[in-house]
């Protein structure tokens, strides 16, 4: 029964790191590619998706990922000062301190874009300067993700 505890605790955590790396590109994509148009209704109807998407999917995840790393760490006899538990947990931090503000942009930039098309007008300068930052903020994200993966592969 154990056995079986553990292996569905690393199912979930492995399905909740695909989700957390592959909704991210997911929307890091569509709303790069909606950007790309120019066209406020457009980015606005990505965006609002792109939102929805990181209310149900990524935020699930990002619950889960730590409760059931912690779980598999505790069975697996691990401590928690082993060096690559420690540096994934600060990646971990990491990566969240630049989730939440892409979050807050995602949600100003969808409103911006919905107020740009509803009044027919071009997409503030504002807009812009928030897509550079979600841009930019997305980068360290995705390479902490992809170092996570390092670490939990090769435990150094």
């Amino acid at each position: 029964m154990t056995q079986q505890i553990f292996l569905t605790l690393k199912l979930i955590h492995v399905l909740g790191a695909a989700v957390l790396f592959g909704t991210g590109l997911g929307i890091a994509f569509f709303m790069f590619m909606a950007h790309r148009t120019g066209d406020p209704s457009a980015i606005a109807h990505t965006a609002r998706i792109v939102v929805i998407g990181d209310a149900l999917f990524t935020a699930t995840a990002v619950v889960l990922q730590p409760l059931t790393g912690w779980a598999l760490a505790a069975m697996s006899g691990y401590s928690m000062a082993h060096f690559w538990i420690k540096a994934t947990l600060v990646l971990y931090v990491a990566i969240g301190l630049c989730w939440l503000p892409v979050v807050w942009l995602q949600l100003k930039m969808r409103d911006m874009a919905m107020t740009a098309a509803r009044k027919r007008t071009a997409l503030p300068a504002r807009y812009h300067r928030y897509f550079r930052i979600w841009f930019y903020l997305g980068w360290p994200a995705f390479i902490g993700v992809l170092m996570i993966f390092v670490l939990m592969l090769w435990k150094p």
